[in-house]
């Protein structure tokens, strides 16, 4: 299968290795460990196996390559530079600097080519499963038996130790080999060394009996032979599971005094040491971004059959399509992932409903919204008859049929939601994720990545307050809010009612630019009467006027998010003599983006007589509250009783929002 030689392989990777290397020395910073050592094993998998294309980088049956270790980020760039991506010399010599193309991790909003955002260590490994899970359920939509696949790709992970001793990887790698994600190939870096010195100071897993526990295949290369590493290439192609490929690697390899150490990790190599690695690696010494017109030569080659490649792959594509209205339409539909101007009045209608719970009334939108949206797929954290997320029409993901739309994802978090980054990245489908709102702490990494990556992910949060009751303080959500409402880019919406939470889950699934956490109660809530009360859509604008007494400027707004928006507006009504306006405030982000003209209608600046009312950590309210604010917040943890009894020990009642409101008035 190889269309070059070893020596040609060699050369190339040894242009890599003295690229990255400059890199780093430019930018005075970096880490030229992992180009070094895994150079050898880039080279031959991206010019022999690795199917992308500069000219072409969205090609829809592209491989998908993901560098787990975003700290060796001067390896991708030079990859990029030379397979014709849009990244040129120039932009290596910007490497880590402000506004360049190459900052100091791989960012997907910043650089063609990078297919995910990576740096925390794990996520890349996870977010490959998803990739690779997108890919099945894709082949499972779209091939035909006997005819040409129109998908037939493969995710390529590399990884080091660090990504393998995260706990995530085990969560992702134990999903990956359950659902036997066949087109996953994980390039494990194994050169022992860690930044405190040899792994084995923490690390001595057998890692092969590890991978082979979960299911995986094992496969074993010499990392600084091209003739190893493409033989375990091709064997991991024939592959009936996931793949882990182990490299021996030497990291820094090629310094003649740092390879092999903990000192290569991570700081240049400095300008002597550069020097002798490159004449040991038979480059010009004096000679920075060396980059010769021989080694050029061999990556335009393998550039122009890619994009041929790439031509065949579009026009079986447009012809099977062509001949499939079907196919056609669903393609079209996951390419495009269009939202109906009118879909909420497509979701199910709550007026007049006896009090429901927002995870039940959520549930009941999701089957109206699968309906509508054939891209929405969804799973829970071994949860969903709890978060009512379970897609009642359509069947579950499973390695025998990946046609289905609900994923079985465990008691995996942190790796469900960076699964779901995957998933997301790839570029077909727009998931949901489940769990308790008080675990959305095991998620909040992928979340944040998602944020800084403008990936759309939605996680539903249930069992959203101190109302969660007997299961006390361990499952009773109190800092969540603000920590995640903390996150820049990450849409936090807590419906007061189901009418709310059909509005919302509008306004999530037509986000395309950042994450949104949904967060939902288990205890019944009242529903909102709207022939009497603003309509519902207005969720959508973050915060709006649910309620006020009489007309004119308010003598004080009641600031209030999900369950205790009802007993802002009962209070309110309590006191008919004052202007007592109420505020359903469900998203703080949302808000923030209306204009100040409107955000002064609601909450105006002259009055200054503010009670926020909800059932979480105060933390970042300030902003709203203004100076003379008060607030009916949740400052501690909860604990274990009745939810009555807990409301009336905490404080969230209708008379202790009466008490409050007279004392502001007073």
């Amino acid at each position: 299968m190889a269309s070059f030689t070893n020596e040609e392989v060699l050369r190339a990777a040894n242009v890599l290795r003295g690229l990255a290397m400059d890199e780093v020395q430019a930018a005075n910073s970096g880490h030229p460990g992992l180009p070094m050592g895994m150079a050898t094993v880039a080279a031959s998998l991206w010019l022999n196996h690795l199917r992308v294309s500069g000219r072409d980088p969205s090609w829809h049956d592209r491989d998908r390559f993901v560098l787990s270790g975003g700290h060796g980020s001067a390896l991708l760039y030079a990859l990029l530079h030379e397979a014709g991506f849009p990244v040129s010399l120039d932009d290596l010599k910007q490497f880590r600097q402000w506004g360049s193309r190459t900052p100091g991790h791989p960012e997907r909003t910043r650089t063609v080519g990078v297919e995910v955002t990576t740096g925390p260590l794990g996520q890349g490994f996870a977010n490959g499963v998803g990739m690779a899970l997108s890919e099945a359920m894709m082949e499972a939509r779209f091939n035909r038996e006997g005819e040409t696949p129109l998908f037939d790709h493969r995710v390529y992970v590399m990884c080091g130790d660090g990504d393998l001793e995260e706990g995530i990887s085990h969560e992702a790698a134990s999903l990956a080999g359950a659902l036997r994600l066949s087109r996953l190939v994980v390039l494990y870096d194994d050169n022992n060394i860690s930044i405190e010195g040899d792994t084995s100071v923490a690390f001595r897993d057998d890692t092969a009996a590890r991978f082979k526990a979960y299911g995986w295949r094992v496969l074993k290369c010499d990392g600084l032979d091209p003739a190893s590493v493409d033989a375990a290439l091709r064997r991991a192609r024939r592959a009936d599971r996931p793949t882990i490929v182990i490299c021996k690697t030497v990291i820094g390899w090629g310094s003649p005094n740092r390879a092999g150490t903990a000192k290569a990790h991570g700081e240049p190599l400095g300008p002597d040491e550069v020097r002798l690695a490159k004449e040991k690696l038979g480059l010009p010494p004096d000679e920075t971004f060396h980059d010769p017109e021989d080694v050029r030569a061999l990556w335009a080659r393998r550039a122009d059959a890619m994009h041929r490649a790439a031509i065949r792959s579009a026009r079986l594509l447009r012809k099977t399509l062509s001949e499939d209205p079907a196919r056609a339409e669903l393609f079209d539909a996951l390419s495009h992932k269009r939202v109906p101007e009118d879909l909420l009045a497509k979701l199910p209608s709550f007026e007049g409903s006896k009090p429901v719970a927002t995870r039940a009334a959520s549930g009941k939108v999701l089957q109206a919204l699968a309906r509508e949206l054939p891209f929405l797929i969804g799973g829970s954290a071994d949860l969903a008859p709890s978060n009512k997320t379970w897609l009642d029409d359509y069947p579950a993901v499973s390695p025998e049929d990946f046609s289905g739309r609900n994923v079985h994802y465990g008691v995996r978090e942190l790796g469900m939601a960076a699964i779901q980054n995957g998933i997301l990245a790839d570029g077909w489908f727009l998931p949901y994720t489940a769990t308790f709102a008080v675990f959305s702490d095991y998620m909040k990494p992928a979340l944040r990545i998602a944020a800084i990556s403008e990936l759309p992910a939605i996680a539903v949060l249930t069992h959203d307050s101190y109302a969660v009751g007997e299961d006390g303080a361990t499952h009773e959500p109190v800092e969540q809010l603000a920590s995640l409402r903390a996150t820049p880019g990450l849409a936090v919406m807590r419906p007061a009612d189901a009418t709310e939470t059909a509005a919302l889950w509008a306004a999530a699934v037509a986000r395309r630019n950042g994450p949104s956490a949904l967060f939902l109660s288990r205890q019944n809530l009242p529903v909102l009467d709207r022939a009497a009360l603003p309509p519902a859509a207005l969720a959508a604008r973050g915060a709006y006027v649910l309620w006020q007494n009489g007309v004119g400027d308010p003598e004080l707004v009641l600031l209030a998010s999900g369950s205790e928006v009802a007993l802002a507006l009962e209070a309110a009504k309590a006191r008919p003599d004052k202007a007592i306006r109420v505020v359903s405030f469900p998203s703080w982000e949302l808000f923030e983006e209306q204009d100040e003209a409107y955000r002064e209608e609601v909450i105006p600046a002259r009055c200054r007589r503010r009670i926020v009312v909800e059932a979480g950590s105060r933390l970042g309210w300030e902003k709203w509250a203004g100076s003379e604010g008060r607030f009916l917040c949740l400052d501690r943890f909860g604990d274990s009783a009745p939810a009555g009894v807990l409301a009336e020990k905490f404080g969230f009642t209708v008379a202790a929002v009466l008490e409050a409101v007279d004392e502001a008035l007073s």
